[in-house]
């Protein structure tokens, strides 16, 4: 049995899909089980457990862990992160739980320029001193995440951000999902530390060209210096300052330590990662 702790999330979900697809039971975690059964209604597939569970409830996390065997781990970044995630691999690990896939972070390490990437550094060390076998996914930014661009280019037709020239390697969750569920599935890729692209970079001006070109009007990137962009994300799209600091510190890493496609997503599935211009022409109604 494979559980999945942070099923409603947009990457949780899609292996939820793609676990139904591929007919592989599972047990999906959520605190909110009815909305998420609402949601699995009539998608069909393999068989899905669905349990009442939260991170920050241990004794809720060992019910649902009786007779599983693996579990894929994501959580929503948070100052508790550590906290909650390294408490769920240790009750993962007394309840016999022999696999955990770990969704993490690009550039980890204790040194990272990212808070977000040094709090995932200290899971994945915790991971390691675990005993479980596990697999970790280091993705880059997600196409999902694009709609929080949404408001200035439908109000201004302008992209803000601190990236200057830099470019973002933007991966589709479904394809985050899809090398998690071959990593469930398939006991060869067990163990193994992959980091996740899509299939090229694109500069923000470059994707205010994208996004010209399918709306059929101009979009301008504004480029703005790393405090300013913080102020605007706090100010006007009312983030808490420790998220606003991360969206800075993650555009800024781009610009310190440019980012490269991997071909990993094509290896480990047989085909080539989903575009950014399929994502947003999927997607388009969220931008006019």
């Amino acid at each position: 049995m494979i559980v999945i702790l942070g099923a409603s999330g947009a990457t949780g979900s899609a292996l939820l899909d793609r676990l139904g697809t591929l007919g592989v039971p599972s047990r999906a975690l959520s605190r909110d089980p009815e909305s998420l059964r609402a949601r699995l209604d009539g998608l069909g597939g393999g068989p899905v457990e669905i349990h009442a569970a939260d991170a920050a409830d241990p004794d809720s996390l060992r019910v649902a862990f009786k007779g599983a065997d693996q579990l894929f781990l994501t959580m929503s970044n948070s100052p508790a992160q550590v906290m909650l995630e390294t408490q769920v691999i240790d009750i993962a690990a007394e309840a016999g739980i022999g696999h955990i896939v770990k969704l993490s972070a690009p550039a980890v390490g204790p040194r990272s320029p990212v808070l977000f990437s040094r709090w995932h550094h200290a899971i994945e060390e915790h991971l390691r001193s675990s005993g479980v076998t596990h697999t970790v996914l280091r993705p880059y930014a997600f196409l999902q995440k694009l709609p929080h661009l949404a408001p200035t280019i439908t109000a201004q037709d302008v992209i803000l951000g601190a990236m200057g020239e830099a470019g973002c390697t933007y991966i589709d969750c479904r394809d985050i999902a899809d090398v998690a569920a071959a990593a469930l599935t398939r006991p060869e890729l067990a163990g193994g530390e992959y980091t996740l692209t899509g299939d090229r970079t694109f500069t923000y001006p470059q994707l205010a060209d994208v996004f010209s070109s399918l709306l059929g009007r101009t979009i301008r990137y504004v480029d703005l210096p790393p405090d300013a962009m913080r102020r605007n994300l706090t100010e006007h799209a009312h983030m808490p300052d420790w998220l606003a600091g991360h969206i800075v510190e993650i555009q800024q890493l781009a610009v310190t330590h440019p980012e490269t496609p991997t071909d990993t997503v094509e290896r480990v599935l047989g085909r080539p990662p989903r575009s950014l211009g399929a994502y947003l022409r999927e997607n388009l109604h969220q931008f006019r």
